[in-house]
C-alpha cells in the first residue's frame, strides 16, 4: 500500500498542471472565489439523474464580473414527455471584491437562483429539491502543494425559496486539489441549515445531515473539461415512491467548454 501511495505522489509531482484556462467557478454545487477572465465564456451541460439536463452559459464581463444563465429540463433523456423546471431561465452573477494575495483570500459576492434537482411546485410549496444558493459571499485561498490546492468557505441566504418557512443563513465549504495536469479532485460540504425544516415529508424526508458531494474533473483539452460527481454521499435526503423509501445519493456528469470571444 505504501508503494502505491508513493507511486501516486511521484506521478502527481511529475505531471503538475502549471496553468488552467480559468479558476473553477464552483466545485460541484457551491461557488468559489473564481471568476471568468474578461472576454471569455463557458458552456456547461450537466446530465443529472432521472434523465435531467441542465445547460448553462457564463460570460466574463470583466476580470472581476461574471454573468450566467441556466435552464433545467427533467426527463429529457428517456421516454415520455420532458418537463422544464421553470418557464424562464435562472441567473448567476459573481463579483470579486478583493483579489487573493499571499496573505489574504479572495472575496467574492454573488447571486445564484439555480437550485439542484427537480423544481417542486404545489400549493403553498414552491422550491427545488435542493435550494439554490441565493445571495452569497465566499472566501477562497490557493496554495502550491504538488499542484494547486484551493480552500473555499462561504455563507449564503436563499431569498426566493422560503415557502417551507426555513429562512436560516447557511454555511458551506470545500476544496479542490490538482492531482496532475489533467485531473483534479473536488469535495464540498453544504450544511443546508436553510433546508432542514421542511413540510414536504410526503415527497422528501430530510435528515439534517447536510450535503456532502465529491467529484473528479478531467481537463481533456485547453477548452474542454469533463466532470464526474457523486451527490449527497451523506444521504441527507430520502424519497418516497409508492410507499418505497430510497436515499438520494446519485451520480452526474458535467461537460464544460471554454472559449474566448
Amino acid at each position: 500500500m505504501r508503494k502505491i501511495i508513493f507511486s501516486i505522489f511521484i506521478f502527481s509531482f511529475a505531471f503538475l498542471q502549471e496553468e488552467q484556462p480559468y479558476p473553477p467557478l464552483k466545485l460541484i454545487s457551491v461557488p468559489t472565489g473564481g471568476t471568468l477572465p474578461k472576454g471569455t465564456f463557458t458552456f456547461e451541460t450537466l446530465l443529472m439523474n432521472n434523465g435531467g439536463v441542465l445547460p448553462s452559459v457564463s460570460l466574463g464581463i470583466t476580470d472581476h464580473l461574471t454573468f450566467g444563465v441556466s435552464f433545467g429540463i427533467q426527463e429529457f433523456i428517456g421516454i415520455g414527455n420532458f418537463q422544464k423546471n421553470k418557464s424562464y431561465p435562472e441567473v448567476q452573477l459573481k463579483y470579486r471584491l478583493y483579489e487573493e494575495t499571499d496573505m489574504k483570500p479572495s472575496i467574492v459576492v454573488g447571486l445564484d437562483t439555480q437550485g439542484r434537482g427537480q423544481y417542486i411546485e404545489k400549493e403553498g410549496f414552491e422550491r427545488y429539491e435542493q435550494k439554490a444558493m441565493g445571495a452569497y459571499i465566499v472566501l477562497s485561498r490557493n496554495y502550491a502543494m504538488a499542484g494547486n490546492l484551493g480552500f473555499h468557505l462561504g455563507l449564503n441566504k436563499n431569498l426566493f425559496e422560503n415557502s417551507d418557512g426555513d429562512e436560516d443563513i447557511n454555511l458551506f465549504l470545500g476544496l479542490d486539489k490538482e492531482i496532475n495536469r489533467s485531473f483534479s479532485i473536488l469535495a464540498e460540504y453544504n450544511f443546508a441549515r436553510n433546508d432542514n425544516d421542511s413540510n414536504d415529508e410526503d415527497v422528501i424526508i430530510r435528515k439534517g445531515r447536510g450535503y456532502f458531494n465529491a467529484g473528479l474533473r478531467w481537463s481533456a483539452t485547453n477548452n474542454l473539461m469533463l466532470e464526474i460527481n457523486v451527490n449527497d454521499i451523506s444521504k441527507n435526503n430520502e424519497y418516497i415512491d409508492n410507499d418505497i423509501t430510497y436515499d438520494s445519493m446519485n451520480r452526474e456528469i458535467k461537460f464544460i467548454y471554454f472559449e474566448k470571444f
